[in-house]
């Protein structure tokens, strides 16, 4: 039995357009439907929902049969929490909040064996394969995918620091923290909102770092895409969810 390979890597790598979408249902049903729908990709969300660390494997067992790749989004840049989500067979993390050179070294350590870096060590975990994945390992560090979160103002100043960080896959800019930060919480569609977001993804696309986001709003989904975003979140379950009730109500009792 040998190790899976990291898609969603591979292709990041490649510089190919992935797309994605949003899960913040806890709910294994849920996710095995979705990720029959067609994204490139699809976050496990465990910052802004109910999902705790127990309920992401069978979310990711859910997944498992489909080509969507699961991203899974710890609550926080921690240790130990990054490695309980690898041994559950998480290979691709998207690390929130990361506002300096110092928190991504931190985040990559994390990721890796010693001598690496820091990754606590276990034999019979769900990411080896429970002990089938010979030399797992050694192999483990060349598949893992760190996605780093800039959400801030303060984070975007230091943007080179971060994305060159040795170990960090691409970075993933979030609008919702960063119209908050930029004195505009709740306005993601702000211009001076989506002048930064369109600035970053630029500025990454010189670094040669892959620069991906959420967002919603179609149209602006393509102007970020042209700008050389590579992978795009374009919905959230639960607003597909909600959106389409509220329509069907709606269309009924008008």
């Amino acid at each position: 039995m040998d190790i899976p390979r990291n898609r969603f890597k591979a292709r990041l790598v490649a510089g190919e357009l992935q797309f994605g979408l949003w899960s913040t249902i806890p709910e294994p049903t849920a996710v095995e439907a979705l990720a029959g729908a067609g994204f490139d990709w699809m976050v496990l969300d465990t910052e802004h929902t109910a999902v705790e660390v127990a309920a992401v494997l069978p979310l990711l067992q859910a997944m498992a049969p489909w080509p969507t790749a699961p991203v899974v989004r710890p609550s926080v840049n921690d240790t130990a929490l990054i490695k309980r989500h690898l041994d559950q067979g998480a290979q691709t993390l998207l690390i929130p909040y990361i506002q300096s050179r110092a928190e991504a070294e931190a985040a990559v350590a994390a990721t890796r064996y010693p001598p690496a870096g820091v990754r606590g060590v276990a034999g019979t975990m769900r990411a080896a394969g429970y002990g089938r994945i010979g030399g797992y390992h050694g192999k483990a560090d060349a598949e893992i995918c760190l996605l780093l979160q800039v959400e801030t103002a303060l984070a975007l100043s230091r943007l080179e620091d971060i994305a060159t960080t040795e170990g960090v896959d691409g970075i993933f800019i979030g609008p919702a923290d960063l119209a908050a930060s930029m004195g505009h919480p709740g306005q993601t569609g702000h211009p001076e909102v989506r002048a930064a977001v369109l600035d970053a993804v630029a500025r990454l696309g010189r670094l040669g770092r892959p620069a991906g986001l959420l967002t919603q709003d179609e149209a602006f989904a393509r102007a970020c895409i042209d700008a050389g975003a590579r992978f795009v979140a374009l919905a959230v379950d639960m607003s597909l969810l909600v959106g389409a009730a509220d329509a069907l109500a709606a269309r009924f009792r008008a």
